[in-house]
This record gives structure tokens, C-alpha cells and sequence, in this order.
């Protein structure tokens, strides 16, 4: 099966009704076949962004819990890592959130994202390699 990451945008896409990528949300999670996964820096983002909502906020933390993703840790040996990440893409800027998706493309050999951030169009991993947005395309 699969294994793809997921950035903050479609996560609040998915629950916020409101947002202009809520229905792709919607249709590239009935459509998607694999895994999603993701990092807590962008869970807390997605969050911090639902914030207008305490129910969409506890809406994702239980699709979490009935595994809709799954969290891939950042250990305290990544740091170096992320550090090295943000120096290199510091044009773009870089996040915590998005260099943490990175190491754990790196870390876990995912090939795949689902993002509306274009900034992963410049990203690249320790290979060199981008990552392919499935979700836009």
C-alpha cells in the first residue's frame, strides 16, 4: 500500500466547509488508496488554523484516532536535520511544519504529498528529489 505524507492545508480544508479546497479535500480522501501520514508540527498548524472552531479541532483529532493518518515521530537526533533544512530553503522560507515533512520523507523513503503549499515545488530531499503533490495537480 502506499504511504503519502499530508501538509496542514488539506487537513483544514477537510474541516473547514468553508475553505476554497473543502470539497478536493473531501473527494481526494473518498479517491485516495494508501496511508497518510504526517508529523505533530503540522497537526498542531492545522489546529492553531481551525482555531475559529473548538469542533473542527476535535473533529480532526478523532479522524486521527480512528486512523485516518498516522503520525510519524521527530526524534531529538532530526534536529540537526531541520536546522540544516531551513538554512538551505531560508529564501522560501522554510517551516518547521514542511522541514519535518521532509525528514520524514527522508526517513521513511514517502515519495508522495498531498499540499496546496507550492513551496514543495522548490523542496527537496537529502537525494535531491521532490516530492510529488498528488494533491494538486
Amino acid at each position: 500500500m502506499k504511504s503519502t505524507l499530508i501538509d496542514a492545508g488539506p487537513l483544514i480544508a477537510l474541516f473547514d466547509q468553508s475553505d476554497q479546497y473543502h470539497l478536493q479535500a473531501v473527494s481526494f480522501l473518498k479517491n485516495f488508496k494508501g496511508t497518510l501520514f504526517t508529523t505533530w508540527p503540522v497537526i498542531t498548524e492545522a489546529s492553531h488554523l481551525l482555531s475559529f472552531s473548538v469542533k473542527a479541532q476535535i473533529a480532526l483529532l478523532e479522524w486521527i484516532n480512528r486512523g485516518g493518518l498516522y503520525l510519524i515521530e521527530i526524534e531529538d537526533y532530526h534536529i540537526v536535520r531541520l536546522i540544516e533544512l531551513s538554512e538551505k530553503f531560508k529564501d522560501v522560507p522554510m517551516d518547521l511544519a514542511d522541514a519535518t515533512l521532509i525528514v520524514a520523507a527522508e526517513t521513511n523513503n514517502i515519495k508522495e504529498i498531498a499540499t496546496i503549499d507550492s513551496d514543495f515545488y522548490v523542496y527537496r530531499d537529502i537525494r535531491k528529489r521532490y516530492l510529488k503533490n498528488i494533491f494538486i495537480k
